[in-house]
C-alpha cells in the first residue's frame, strides 16, 4: 500500500520563502546597505519631524556657527549653520527627500523608456532591433554630463527640469540589459508554449518576459538611482542643478567650497551623507544579484 503522506524530511524542509529570507538576512550587503538606505528614506519622510530648525530660516546673527565637536560648537546647532544662518542639520534632513526624488523619479522615467526599447528590440527582432540599436549607439556617443550642462544652461535650472534631462539621458543601461535578456528568453520553451497557445504578444511581454528579466532590471535600477543622485549633485555643484534655496547635498557642497580652508564641515558633512546614501544603493543592488541569483556569485 503506498502511502501519499509526507515525509519527516519533506515536513522539515524549509519553504521557499525562510530561504530567501535566510539568503536576505545572511548577506552582509543588503543587511548593511539595506539598513543605511531605510535609514536615509525614514530620515526623508520624517523630516519635519526630526529637524529642529525650519531649513530656509536664516539667522545671520548666528552665521557660520561650527558643529558642536568643534570648540566653539554648542547643541543648539548639532551640525552648525551656513553661511546665512540657517541649520545644517535641518538642511541636511530636508535635503534627503531632494536627492531620492531626483533619484527615483530620474530611475522611473528612464527605465520605462529604456526598458520599453530593449524588451521590444529583444522580442522582435528585425528592423525593430536595428532601430533601437542604432538609437543606442546614438545616446552612447553622447556624454551625459556636458549634454546635461547643456539643456540646463540653455533652458534653466530647477528641480523639475534636473529630473526630466536625467530621466531622458540614462536609459541606455535599461536597454542594453533588457535588450540582451529578452534575446535569451524568447527561445525558451515556456515563451513557445505561450507562443502556441494563442496568447497575445502583449499578454506574453507583460505575463511570461517581464517577470523573467525583473532581476536585471532591478539591479539596473539601483545603479541608475545612484547614478542620477551623483549627477545631480555635480550639477548643483556647477550651480545648474537644483536652486537656491532648495536643500540639496549637491548645492549645499557648492556654497561650502568658498569656505573649504576654514570650515572644511560644510563640504565634509553634506559630502559624507551622499557618500553614505551611494554606498548604501551600490550595495543593495549587489546583494539583490546575489540572493535572486545565486548562480552570479563571486
Amino acid at each position: 500500500m503506498n502511502s501519499t503522506a509526507p515525509s519527516a524530511e519533506q515536513i522539515l524542509a524549509p519553504t521557499p520563502g525562510q530561504i530567501l529570507r535566510r539568503r536576505i538576512f545572511g548577506h552582509r550587503g543588503i543587511v548593511i546597505g539595506g539598513g543605511i538606505f531605510f535609514t536615509i528614506v525614514a530620515m526623508a519622510l520624517l523630516a519635519p519631524l526630526l529637524a529642529p530648525y525650519d531649513p530656509y530660516h536664516q539667522d545671520l546673527i548666528h552665521r557660520m556657527a561650527p558643529p558642536v565637536w568643534q570648540e566653539r560648537g554648542t547643541w543648539d546647532h548639532i551640525l552648525g549653520t551656513d553661511q546665512v544662518g540657517r541649520d545644517y542639520l535641518s538642511r541636511l534632513i530636508y535635503g534627503a527627500r531632494i536627492s531620492l526624488l531626483i533619484g527615483v523619479m530620474a530611475a522611473l522615467i528612464s527605465g520605462i523608456i529604456g526598458t520599453a526599447m530593449g524588451v521590444a528590440a529583444g522580442y522582435f527582432g528585425g528592423k525593430v532591433d536595428m532601430v533601437v540599436t542604432f538609437l543606442i549607439t546614438c545616446r552612447l556617443s553622447l556624454p551625459v554630463i556636458l549634454v546635461s550642462l547643456a539643456v540646463v544652461a540653455i533652458v534653466g535650472g530647477s528641480l523639475e527640469m534636473v529630473i526630466l534631462v536625467l530621466g531622458l539621458l540614462l536609459w541606455d543601461r535599461y536597454a542594453v540589459v533588457m535588450r540582451s535578456s529578452t534575446q535569451q528568453i524568447r527561445s525558451l520553451d515556456y515563451i513557445a508554449a505561450a507562443q502556441a497557445a494563442g496568447c497575445s504578444t502583449w499578454y506574453i511581454l507583460a505575463r511570461e518576459l517581464l517577470p523573467n528579466v525583473m532581476n536585471q532590471l532591478i539591479v539596473v535600477a539601483t545603479l541608475e538611482f545612484a547614478h542620477a543622485v551623483l549627477l545631480e549633485a555635480a550639477l548643483s555643484f556647477l550651480g545648474l542643478g537644483v536652486q537656491p534655496p532648495l536643500p540639496s547635498w549637491g548645492l549645499m557642497i557648492s556654497e561650502g567650497r568658498n569656505y573649504i580652508l576654514f570650515d572644511p564641515w560644510l563640504i565634509a558633512i553634506p559630502g559624507t551623507a551622499l557618500f553614505l546614501l551611494l554606498l548604501a544603493v551600490n550595495l543593495l543592488g549587489d546583494g539583490v544579484r546575489d540572493v535572486t541569483v545565486p548562480e552570479n556569485r563571486a
